[in-house]
This record gives C-alpha cells, structure tokens and sequence, in this order.
C-alpha cells in the first residue's frame, strides 16, 4: 500500500466503524462465527498452599498461563486499560473516536500516528492471527470485536486478553510473563512492573527486556507517563518508578518436585489444574539439601528423600534425585520408586511382630551366636557375636543372628504379609520368600517404607502416603503396644556424629554390597526416609547407612521444623518391667532348635563359636550359660581354670589365633567353641 493512499483509507475506515456502531450493519455482526475461545493453557501442579510447585507449555511450546480477572494486580488493569483503550468498559467493540481520531492524525501527518484499535479488537487479532496493519485484517478485527461484545462480558474478554497477549519469545498472557521476568504471580505487581507488561504486548520482540532493556525502559516510561496523567497512579509513584530497574533475563519457570509432578500429569492426562499436599517451601529447601548431600561424593551417587505427616498420610516433600537431568547420576530416575534392597530397616517390623506374637519383649535375652538354619547360616555385619544380648540391644546394635531366629519362629510369609497390610510392594527374588528377608533380600521402595515407618509412628495402623486427595485408614500392622515398644527402643539409637541429641526414633541400613544407603525416623508428627546409593544399582565401596544417609536424614528433619514432637505415649497395656520381673517363658528366647537342646546343659554364652574376638588389655573373658558350678575351663585341652565357682572367669594369658575353648560343669557335661583370637 503507497504511504500517500493510508490516510485516506484510515478516514473511511473510521467512517465505516461508525455506521456499524450505529446498528448498520447488526445483522452482518449477529452473523460473524467466532473462533474457538476455548483457549489451550499451561497444565499446573500446585503446592498445599495454591503455590505453582510446577507448569508444562503447551502443545506448540509456548508457555501461556491460565488466570482469572482477580488474580491480576488491579493497578495493573486500570494502567493498561488507560494506555491501550480508555474507553474500553463503555464502547461496543469498536472506538468510533478512536478510530477518527486515528484518521485525523493520519490526515494531519500524511502516515500512521496512532492505530485506534481497541482491546477487544487486539484480542480479535490475537484469537485469529490476523496481522494489524492489512485494511482486511483491521475489518475482520473490528467484526469480530463486535461479536465479541455481544457474545461476552467485559471481564470475560480482559481474562481473554490476560491469557494471550504476546510478551516475547515463547511467553503468552500476563501470568507467563510476570513469572519469567519477575518470578512473581501477577497479582501484585509494582508500578513499573505493571507498565512494562503493558507496554510489552506492542511490540513484544523488539521490547524484550532480556533482550534490549533499553527499548524496554523508553516504552515502560511512555506508559508510566501516561498512567500519571489519567491518574492511575500518583506522580511521585510514575518517579519511583522511573527508578526501577528493568529486568534483564529471564528466569525460570518453577520447577519443584519434578519427578511427583510427571507422574501426576502422566496419571491424569485431561487435568489442567492437579493440586498437591507438598508444602513448596518446604520442597525447595529439601531438594536443595539433597543436592548438597551428594556434592562431595563424585558424580555417581544419588540420593531420594520423602517427608510426610504421618497423623494425616500427607507427602510435604519428594525428592527422586538430586538433580532432575539427564546426568551420571540418572537424575531423571525417580529413586523415591525405585525397587531397592532395604538393608536393617526391615528389622523394626520383624521384632514388633514377635512383640505381638509373644516371642519375646524388649527386655527378653536373646542369643546372637553363630547360627545355622536349614544351610543358611548369616553373619554380623562386623563378623562378630556379641552372645547374650537384650532384645532392645539386638535391634539397637542392627544384629543379624537374632533378627533371623526370630523370623524363623515367626515364619517368612508372616512378615511378607505384614509388609502387605502395611501397603509396601515388596518384590521377593523367585517369588518365595526365605529367612533372607530379615537382612534386606528383598525389593521395595523409599515411598513404601516411609509409609511402614508412619504406620509404626501411629500406633500400628496404616493410612497410607499420599500427594493428592485425602487417605484412609487401612489395616492394623501391629498393636499398639508393639509399636510403641518399637519406637521406644529406635528412639534410644544415638544420634550421627555432628547431629543434635534429641529422641528421634529411626533406623539405618545397609544392603549387600554396600548398593544401597537408607535412614527413615520419626517423631511424634512426622516420618523421613533417605536413600542413598547409584541408580543403576553398582556398589558404591564404604557406604553405610549409618554413616551416609543418618546425618541426611537428621539434617531434613532440622530443615522440616525446630525441635521434635515427642513420640506417643506408652499404651496402658505395656509391660515395663525389667527382665527378672518378666514371665518366664519372655525372660529368654529359644529358638525352634532350642526342643532338642539337652535341658540346662552348660553352653558357651562368651565368646561364642566361630567369633573373632579382640583380646582385652588383662585377658579374655570367659562366660557360661547353664550348667551347674563349679566350672573347669580348656584351651586347647589344657587347664585354664580349675573349679571356678562364677560363670566369668579372666584368662590372662591366650595368644592370637586359633583356639577351642571347653567348659565342663560340676556333674561333669560339657560344651566347646571355636575362636579367633585377635
């Protein structure tokens, strides 16, 4: 079109706008098909709080954010109503003064000064991309205006507005570009922010502030200086304005719990809006502490870490690695689901299930000895026995012999059903379970042994983990009293070096081959988990659970809150008692084997056979179990204590190696070990 020509078409364009607001041309508007106001928007994933925990762009990659009227700053409205389309709340669609005004300055300047176009007529643009300076164009536009008014309410059309204006790059809507150049939601913009939003949508590739903030600043002041002069704001608020600094880049869109996140979206692929009870604050500073956990660890070991309310079942935090990327980490593997060996941290169950089964009781004395069960015969972690030991002090202390005597007594496929009415997934190699199970030989998941952590935390009663929705109640685990007694002994664990005493009930673990790292404890509100370990399930050589994931787990509860909620109270049913008080058949356990075994013969209680033991600074200790005094003892078949009448005795002078130690009691029965000296 000839520069020359434009005026005179601007004039006649005028005119023309004014004979259809006139009612000319009603029928012809009556009759104008609308696109599709059905407009496609960011699918979000919100924190407990409203907070966008995380968005997804749209189809064709542009972030457009859905919002509504008053989730955008007032000021705002008023400001960009006053610069593009004053009289917008009272025309029709069309501003026939606009529209001549626009045409006498084309007249006067012999070009285009000012285009004219009203809100409702950038919005006809933008539904239907039809370009703003083509006369075809500037009719379809104004048609379309008009069927707009008609079809919709004010509001209704700003919102249209507020969703699609262009903002730069692949940003559309107010909302979209008030998080990616403030990292803030819209509804409270400052004055200068407000003006470069509105400013932006005019001309939103060549203002992009991130791209020539010089440009921005000029068009955000014409905008301030016009907001001034209406009104809008106060000429002392248009200079501090002026003052502000214009951003220069772009941020990032909120991205927390990714992993959660993707499996909702994936879960529920029609949802715009998924709602969650992750607590986004809270988030951030956990994904923040499980970055830093791995940091001085080389570029392999990952970490997962999931917090919950176990009063209500509600997940406040999920982390599934350190790092959502595609790295040597696998970071986009989400370890919170990921099958893994439990290590110990099944042990906690096995002993409450004998609690309620009456095997044994806290205080009950329990062998940890070389034993053998049908070929397989488990060791210590340190390949040490300890002999005689308190139930309290097997769990404390994680020993192994103990923990699979009593499942033997319970019986596999009890704990396995346990782990079920608990809700944990768990994966047994060949499908039938053995007495490995005790000691971690099985697979399950971080997000499940919370779960069974804040079972035992209430009490013995599942309500099962969850990010959206409410849950309920399910099945009784163990009693009350079991569970209590286990939280009380795991609350007697000391804490990691550096880590605050405190009575925070939690247990470590360790898997073979040093795979897989965990931490779960609890308090009286909430439960925590941590694992840590490779993804692709390699050995990570010297990690413990102990000394890897514990301090993790206490620096997560130190970020949740400040102090612990003490642990329930004892049930009226407990039996506190010490061990000489208990029924006879809980002062001791026997095992399966322990029918066969000859009544009150003599055994070697210390040390026991087949341990390694480290010679003290005046001998080796020597102690019998059963029997009647006084006691002879042997090494070797020789003659090192001679009619002892207590069931300790101190040999001074044993070297390192091999021996067999013997004891003969006073009726003449006898029993041996073999041992390592060290």
């Amino acid at each position: 079109m000839k520069l020359r020509a434009r005026p005179f078409i601007a004039v006649a364009f005028a005119l023309w706008a004014g004979a259809i607001a006139r009612d000319a041309g009603e029928g012809w508007v009556a009759a104008t098909v609308l696109p599709d106001l059905t407009i496609e928007t960011s699918v979000e994933v919100l924190a407990r709080d409203g907070r966008l925990l995380r968005a997804y762009t749209v189809a064709d990659g542009r972030w457009r954010m859905a919002v509504a009227e008053e989730a955008v700053d007032p000021a705002f409205t008023a400001m960009l109503v006053a610069y593009e389309d004053k009289r917008f709340f009272t025309h029709s669609g069309v501003d026939v003064w606009a529209m001549a005004r626009a045409g006498a300055q084309a007249l006067r300047n012999g070009r285009v000064v000012s285009g004219g176009s009203t809100l409702t007529m950038q919005v006809a643009r933008l539904l239907e991309d039809s370009g703003t300076g083509a006369l075809a164009g500037k009719l379809r536009q104004a048609r379309l205006a008009l069927a707009l008014e008609r079809r919709l309410t004010k509001a209704q059309i700003l919102q249209l507005y507020f969703q699609i204006a262009p903002y730069g790059g692949n940003l559309e809507g107010v909302r979209a570009a008030s998080l990616a150049y403030f990292g803030k939601e819209p509804r409270r913009l400052t004055p200068a922010q407000s003006a470069l939003l509105v400013a932006l949508p005019q001309s939103p590739e060549t203002r992009r502030p991130d791209r020539a903030p010089d440009v921005a600043r000029m068009a955000r002041e014409k905008v301030l200086a016009r907001a001034v002069a209406a009104g809008v704001i106060e000429a002392d608020q248009g200079q501090a304005a002026l003052r502000e600094a214009v951003p220069r880049q772009r941020r990032d869109f909120p991205a927390l719990a990714p992993h959660v996140a993707d499996r909702l979206v994936a879960a529920e692929p029609d949802a715009a809006l998924i709602r969650t009870t992750l607590d986004a604050a809270l988030q951030a500073r956990i994904e923040e502490l499980a970055t830093q956990s791995v940091a001085a660890h080389g570029d392999r070991l990952q970490v997962a870490i999931v917090v919950a309310d176990h009063r209500s079942g509600e997940v406040l935090a999920s982390v599934g690695s350190s790092a959502y990327r595609a790295d040597a980490r696998l970071g986009f593997v989400d370890m919170t689901r990921a099958w893994r060996s439990p290590g110990s941290t099944l042990k906690p169950l096995v002993y409450g299930l004998a609690f309620d089964q009456g095997l044994a009781h806290p205080e009950t004395l329990i062998e940890d000895r070389p034993m053998d069960f049908g070929g397989y015969a488990p060791q210590n972690f340190d390949k040490q026995f300890r002999g005689m030991v308190r139930v309290r002090e097997a769990l404390q202390l994680s020993l192994n012999l103990p923990v699979v005597a009593l499942t033997d007594a319970l019986g596999p496929a009890k704990l396995l059903a346990a782990l079920r009415r608990a809700g944990v997934d768990a994966r047994v190699p060949g499908g039938k379970a053995g007495l490995a199970i005790a000691l971690g030989g099985l697979g399950v998941t971080l997000e499940d042994m919370v779960g069974l952590y804040a079972a035992i935390a209430r009490g013995g009663v599942v309500l099962p983990l969850h990010v959206t929705g409410d849950g309920v109640a399910g099945a009784r685990v163990l009693s009350s009293v079991a569970a209590w007694q286990v939280g009380d002994i795991l609350s007697g664990l000391p804490p990691p070096a550096g880590a605050p005493a405190n009575r925070l009930a939690y247990k470590t673990g360790t898997s073979y081959g040093h795979r897989d790292a965990w931490a779960i404890g609890f308090d009286g509100a909430h439960v925590i988990g941590v694992w840590m370990g490779r993804a692709d399930g390699t050995p990570v050589p010297g990690a413990f659970g102990g000394d890897l994931a514990a301090p993790v787990l206490f620096q997560a509860f130190a970020r949740l809150k400040r102090g612990l909620e003490p642990l329930l109270p004892p049930p009226a049913a407990t039996l506190m008692v010490a061990n000489a008080a208990l029924p006879q058949p809980l002062r001791q356990f026997r095992s399966r084997a322990a029918a066969f075994e000859a009544v009150d013969a003599p055994a070697v209680a210390f040390p026991p056979d087949g341990a390694e033991v480290e010679l003290m600074a005046d001998g080796l200790l020597l102690r019998v179990r059963g029997g009647v005094g006084p006691f002879t003892w042997l090494a070797d078949g020789q003659p090192v204590v001679v009619a002892a009448r207590g069931r300790e005795a101190v040999v001074p002078s044993l070297g390192p190696g091999f021996v067999v130690l013997s004891v003969i009691d006073g009726v003449g029965r006898s029993a041996r070990a073999r041992v390592r000296l060290r």
